[in-house]
């Protein structure tokens, strides 16, 4: 065996040996065109952004249950961001973003859980509202954002770089040390994985489980309305359809990252990997000049590999599915 027992039963599993076996594909078929700087640049910054988002989908997932409306939460922050930023400044407009992501994600676990309704069907509903929401209230098109904004020292922080690497990338880095400890080291973890794996047996534990879904909710929220931030901050030209289908990217990365749709099981890690596989192979298929077709094709075929080889990973691992 080439790999620890411990290792080759862990959630994220799948995704590293994914990652290693497009690498070594990528380098035989295209290595002047994959490993040169601006390709592996573009790849992590890309990475970087869905990596954000689908950290929070996947904590959302291990608590058995899903969040559709990412991405019209992450396009309605960043058209707050540039269109609240004159009239609050940079920082203010931040927060107000923030702020916003926040409230729709307690919305929605609040009518998921307090409505007993199924949450694929609540955040379908969210798409499509903040999504509306934006087209409402920026008439169909979105202002400019300003030279001074942009140059301002939080802008460049969260758009620029930091210590030769791309902002996006040193963000995704610091909140993922930060929700992998809130994940393995503290009872939030805990209790999460709980409720995802068995509601009822979590509930006679004691286990806060409305509470403790409703921060995932939250938390969701939050990773993605950041990341429409991060990326205006880096690329301020944006339009009304920014964040589009970019859920079932986010989902897609967390499913190919090792989480279970079952619940009580999943790798914020992984999730990562899986934005990465994501992203690679949507530019290494362009770069080949291949249908855009194809991308989603690819997608579709990795997931129900993904979710096939996360179920005997699960029960090799004892997890009941």
């Amino acid at each position: 065996m080439f790999f620890p027992t411990s290792l080759s039963r862990g959630a994220g599993f799948g995704a590293v040996v994914g990652v290693a076996l497009m690498l070594s594909v990528f380098t035989v078929i295209d290595f002047d065109g994959w490993w040169t700087v601006q390709t592996v640049t573009n790849v992590l910054h890309f990475a970087s952004i869905l990596g954000l988002i689908a950290m929070g989908q996947a904590l959302v997932i291990m608590s058995k249950e899903i969040d559709l409306s990412v991405g019209s939460v992450y396009g309605l922050a960043g058209i707050a961001f540039i269109t609240l930023q004159p009239g609050l400044g940079v920082p203010g407009a931040i927060v107000a973003a923030l702020l916003i992501s926040a409230l729709i994600g307690f919305l929605q676990a609040m009518a998921v859980l307090k409505g007993a309704l199924p949450s694929m069907i609540v955040t379908l509903g969210g798409l499509f509202t903040v999504r509306g929401i934006i087209y409402v209230w920026t008439g169909g098109s979105v202002r400019a954002f300003p030279e001074e904004a942009r140059s301002h020292w939080i802008t460049r922080m969260l758009g620029g770089e930091f210590l030769g690497l791309e902002a996006s990338l040193f963000w995704l880095l610091v909140l993922l040390a930060i929700l992998s400890v809130l994940l393995w080291r503290t009872k939030f973890g805990n209790h999460l994985l709980a409720a995802g794996g068995d509601l009822d047996s979590a509930k006679s534990q004691g286990v806060q489980t409305d509470r403790t879904k409703t921060i995932a909710f939250v938390i969701c929220s939050l990773l993605a309305g950041f990341a429409g931030i991060v990326t205006l901050a880096d690329r301020p030209q944006t339009h009304v359809t920014l964040g589009e289908l970019l859920e079932l990217e986010a989902i897609a990365a967390a499913v190919i990252g090792g989480c279970l749709l079952s619940g009580g099981r999943g790798s914020l890690l992984g999730a990562v990997l899986g934005a990465l596989i994501v992203v690679s192979f949507r530019y290494e298929l362009i770069a080949l000049g291949a249908p855009s077709s194809w991308f989603m094709t690819f997608v579709g075929i990795v997931l129900i590999i993904a979710v096939i080889f996360n179920q005997k990973l699960a029960r090799a691992a004892g997890h009941s599915l």
